[in-house]
């Protein structure tokens, strides 16, 4: 029986591990602006979920194309750096909370880029099945300047 626990815990540490890695991954590639391999961290039908989208912004984007259509225009609008990420526990080893912060500029306006985010994601065999983004779209807005160039920030060109 002893075994069986040292066992479950291993393959929890390395699940967490891996889903933990897939969020650091998702945080180095955008922030390089290597969307095609920022998009490679979802599995085929992942999701990616905005509950404070604004009027007019998707509130949620699925599959690898809509990602990949929603994601490459990113680094054309802004230039950023994601800071003081820090994980929470949780029970499900391949469930990841993360608080972190982005200190970047957009670059149409040169206007700071400061966002403070709370994800949960939902990852199987280290892939991003679904990433809920809890950020704040007015933060964007100040940056770019309007609600509008926060949408176009994020669609197709």
């Amino acid at each position: 029986m002893m075994s069986d626990t040292a066992t479950t815990a291993g393959s929890n540490d390395d699940i967490r591990a891996g889903a933990q890695q897939a969020f650091k991954n998702h945080l180095e590639y955008l922030s390089s602006g290597r969307i095609p391999e920022w998009v490679d961290l979802f599995t085929n039908d992942g999701v990616l979920e905005f509950p404070y989208a604004p009027k007019g912004y998707p509130a949620r984007v699925a599959g690898k194309k809509e990602l990949l259509e929603y994601m490459s225009n990113f680094p054309e609008h802004f230039r950023v750096r994601f800071t003081d990420l820090h994980f929470h526990e949780t029970v499900d080893a391949s469930l990841v909370i993360a608080e972190f912060k982005s200190d970047g500029i957009a670059l149409a306006t040169g206007r700071p880029y400061l966002q403070t985010y709370i994800s949960v994601v939902e990852t199987q065999d280290g892939k991003i099945t679904r990433y809920v983004d809890f950020w704040n779209p007015l933060a964007a807005a100040e940056s770019l300047g309007s609600t509008d160039e926060v949408l176009s920030a994020f669609s197709k060109a």
